[in-house]
């Protein structure tokens, strides 16, 4: 092998400093494994338990409604919590709870007539509660990891979330049809039994003795603390944009059927996901990418150009890769966006800009696929698709010229991430000394 071919391996390669050198990285991951198995699970069988009790695509369809009001109130309250409170104790307590629903949803199934409006109700609470769960989930990892590690933690995680996305709502589709929405509902109860005993394990994370107790006072101090940031402000923009201008999965029913290939619909919607496993296997080449800002701008312009080559091309494996490499780009813009909030936030308020993120990341896709539809409405899926790609790459470069300083950005030289990193290794000077003092 030669040595230019060595080289390359080490840059593809994954880090795995992370899980090497944190303990309860380890316990974090292994639970967001078990987790992820079990809630992919039950999002295959909601929908799917729906259709059996109502037969009607708009009764389908008003699940995810019922979820979007809770996701954009809980998350920002999350944020809010997580930056007043224990976050080990935010996780645990929504872990526990996300385990009543799931078990709620269990023992409906079982009943001899099995109630719609549980789905409904249950379904709202359950993402009600992982959406105050994720913004102290996502505060915990920089406080137990590295900072110089944190560009290959979100590469780790990325590849965890990508693995579980193609994996899971297979089985789940073959467990629901197979032994019914019950079993699948008690899968996910036993995967957040397990995921608790691990994250029991964490070591506590309190807040600082001087944190502001959760308040809409403190949501709207997280707020301006973004805005006053333009770098923070592209990472929540240039993925709007893209989301909105060119996510386009509502459209590959139509898609598939004008390639002449119906049976390849699950193909297509698999698609993104391939590409952004790829993307998480060999991302190691991203931890020592400084200029974080302007990878997201051309991650997100390619993101938006495959979109509209898949428009274009007649041939189903040819749209197959073009989705893939779309997915890709999406994954690496997703690793650089997490790099820059991690590296930049301080601990007091990172709770409070991780509801934020949640919001900016999750309502891009319902919008840009409400978006697909009315522009599908007016000239077909190829016309919405291509015109929403090439739509999504005049947003992404627009977007990079009215903000300078997200263009520029360089973690090496960022008065944010200096700060940050400077904070934390004062804190490990002071924890060695402590820990010295008391032997």
């Amino acid at each position: 092998m030669s040595d230019q071919l060595r080289r390359l391996l080490r840059h593809l390669a994954l880090d795995l400093g992370p899980l090497r050198a944190s303990r309860d990285f380890r316990l974090l991951m292994a639970s967001g494994v078990i987790t992820m198995f079990g809630t992919f699970i039950t999002m295959v069988a909601v929908p799917y338990q729906m259709k059996q009790l109502t037969g009607s695509y708009l009764a389908v369809g008003l699940v995810s409604l019922a979820e979007f009001v809770p996701m954009v109130i809980c998350g920002l309250w999350g944020g809010a919590i997580a930056d007043a409170l224990d976050r080990r104790k935010v996780i645990l307590l929504s872990e526990l709870g996300l385990l009543v629903t799931s078990s709620l949803l269990m023992v409906n199934a079982l009943l001899p007539h099995p109630q719609a409006w549980v789905l409904y109700v249950v379904g709202a609470i359950s993402t009600g509660i992982a959406c105050l769960q994720r913004p102290s989930m996502e505060a915990l990892i920089p406080q137990v990891v590295r900072h110089d590690q944190l560009g290959a933690a979100a590469v780790l995680t990325s590849l965890r979330w990508n693995f579980g996305a193609i994996v899971a709502p297979a089985v789940g589709g073959l467990l629901v049809t197979a032994f019914g929405a019950a079993t699948a509902y008690a899968i996910d109860a036993v995967s957040f039994v397990l995921s608790l005993v691990l994250l029991w394990r964490i070591a506590s994370a309190p807040a600082a003795e001087d944190a502001e107790p959760a308040s809409l006072r403190s949501m709207v101090e997280g707020v301006r603390y973004a805005v006053r940031r333009s770098d923070l402000v592209g990472t929540y923009l240039v993925d709007i944009a893209a989301m909105v201008f060119a996510m386009s999965t509502a459209l590959f029913p139509f898609l598939a059927d004008e390639l002449g290939a119906p049976g390849a619909l699950g193909l297509l919607y698999s698609a993104s996901s391939v590409g952004s496993l790829i993307a998480s296997l060999t991302g190691g080449w991203t931890s020592r990418v400084h200029h974080h800002g302007l990878g997201v701008i051309l991650a997100a312009a390619i993101w938006g150009v495959a979109v509209a080559l898949a428009a274009a091309i007649p041939n189903v494996w040819a749209v197959f890769a073009c989705l893939a490499l779309a997915g890709a780009a999406d994954m690496i813009s997703g690793i650089f966006r997490s790099t820059m909030w991690n590296q930049t936030i301080p601990n007091e308020l990172r709770g409070r800009l991780a509801g934020i993120e949640l919001l900016s990341y999750a309502s891009g896709p319902m919008l840009g696929n409400a978006r697909a539809g009315l522009m599908a409405q007016l000239g077909g899926a190829r016309f919405s698709l291509g015109l929403g790609g090439a739509l999504c790459v005049g947003a992404v470069a627009g977007l990079g010229l009215l903000l300078p300083r997200f263009r520029r950005y360089d973690a090496r030289t960022d008065e944010h991430a200096l700060a940050e990193k400077a904070r934390r290794a004062q804190a490990s000077l002071e924890n060695t000394a402590s820990a010295s003092a008391s032997e």
